[in-house]
């Protein structure tokens, strides 16, 4: 099993997610991440369970401002 820290480019590219988003998640809903100098790095496992807990979902105000998808 990998047990490296992984960049903000990384969580972003996995969960298919802008870096701006996961810079949101962890300021504001409290996804695990750590500093590093200057850098966040963040462990997957953490992730995933930050994701599997609900962490990801979003709220009525996100929402509100989110595109809606057009079919």
């Amino acid at each position: 099993m990998e047990d490296r820290w992984h960049s903000v480019d990384e969580i972003a590219d996995y969960l298919g997610v802008s870096k701006d988003r996961v810079y949101a998640w962890v300021t504001q809903k409290g996804m695990l991440g750590h500093k590093v100098g200057r850098f966040w790095k963040f462990k997957r496992r953490d992730v995933d369970d930050w994701v599997r807990a609900g962490g990801a979902e979003s709220s009525a105000s996100e929402s509100k401002t989110a595109p809606k998808d057009r079919d």
